[in-house]
């Protein structure tokens, strides 16, 4: 038997999740756009919802409540603020690696501090010469003594300049064919945030280059065993990163088709509201089906992860569906609005520019069709 519905708690969380959205982020909206930065309070503020702790384990003071529950909450949070949902979402990306691969004092030395939003992480693989190759990177290392000297640099990471906890991916100096994977802490001798970005949308969420000129890195900091830290890296890209793109889609969807709707049925034209009109209803229509196959898709691969299956593939297609169907909302969103989809005064111009950034995020939509491309072939 298969059930497609959520359990009664996981209703009263999503609940609970919308009221924190409404209350606690949309007002911080408008001054995250104005300065594109984003918002200390606001940080605090998911840090005491516990927002942060979802799928940190109990014993080390998260709630652990899986990855249906931080879909449930990115969804609900990038429906008011898709730049809130993606520092979100890329913190949860950065705590994935200490909580399958770290050692027991690793995982006491950061989850608690992670957990309560007392600390904030991210993860470094992206470079200027590897992205969507993550092996075509020249961020490097070398053991010197009991420690490890990274040298390199790292962009568009989300969190560049706000986060403390990195997990930096380099590789053997002498085996260009080795990575290994660092927890690299604010404040370490060589490392700095460098080049501060300026997207054309998430104005509210930071993002930005990282700097290593021989950073020491102690060697209880190794993440993983030395020269597995692809491995590391990727498989919490591939289920957590792009899992977390998919609610930040989905969100955005949402909002798309609530505001549309809205706009529909205020806006009078010939006598009547145009939500009369068959051509609205249609495009109406388009991003309601989208929204409800991306839930399917999206909620489905995270039910997988919970029961600890691998849900790479699952979220490869969910990304890339859902990611498309963000930018095909936004864009119907705009075209309903009129010419007042042009006018920042309404939320559709920044759906509009939010959802492009999605696209890149996490892979981009062709390389997520050669990772579906080799599942299917395999």
């Amino acid at each position: 038997m298969i059930d497609f519905t959520f359990t009664e708690e996981q209703e009263m969380f999503r609940k609970a999740a919308r009221e924190f959205a409404e209350a606690k982020i949309a007002p911080k909206v408008p001054e995250m756009e104005e300065t594109g930065k984003p918002s200390d309070e606001l940080i605090k503020a998911l840090g005491e919802a516990e927002m942060m702790a979802l799928t940190i384990p109990e014993e080390y003071g998260g709630l652990g409540l899986g990855y249906v529950a931080r879909l449930i909450a990115l969804e609900e949070i990038s429906r008011v603020s898709v730049a809130t949902a993606m520092m979100l979402q890329i913190f949860g990306l950065g705590i994935e690696p200490i909580v399958k691969f770290g050692t027991e004092e690793q995982k006491k030395k950061y989850l608690p501090g992670l957990a309560k939003g007392e600390r904030l992480a991210t993860v470094a693989v992206t470079e200027p010469t590897g992205g969507s190759d993550p092996k075509g990177g020249r961020t490097s290392y070398k053991k010197d003594g009991d420690d490890y000297i990274i040298n390199g640099r790292k962009c568009f990471i989300t969190n560049a300049h706000i986060a403390d906890t990195i997990v930096v991916l380099a590789k053997d100096e002498e085996d260009p064919e080795a990575f290994s994977a660092f927890i690299v802490e604010e404040g370490m001798e060589g490392f700095k945030p460098s080049h501060e970005e300026h997207k054309v949308g998430m104005r509210g969420c930071n993002t930005g280059w990282l700097v290593f000129e021989n950073c020491r890195v102690p060697g209880e900091n190794l993440l993983g065993e030395e020269g597995k830290g692809m491995r590391v890296a990727m498989s919490a890209i591939g289920e957590v990163g792009r899992g977390g793109m998919v609610g930040c889609a989905l969100g955005l969807q949402a909002a798309c088709l609530e505001a549309s709707v809205k706009f529909a049925n205020e806006r009078i034209l010939y006598g009547k509201p145009i939500s009369k009109l068959q051509t609205i209803q249609n495009k109406l229509a388009e991003i309601k089906i989208d929204l409800e196959a991306g839930r399917l898709l999206g909620y489905r691969a995270a039910a997988v992860q919970d029961k600890g299956m691998r849900a790479g593939n699952e979220f490869a297609v969910a990304k890339y569906f859902t990611t498309e169907a963000a930018q095909k909302a936004a864009k119907i969103a705009v075209d309903i609005h009129g010419g007042y989809g042009c006018m920042e005064e309404y939320p559709v111009t920044r759906y509009y520019r939010d959802a492009i950034v999605l696209g890149p995020s996490a892979g981009t939509s062709d390389i997520m069709k050669v990772i579906i491309a080799r599942w299917v072939l395999s």
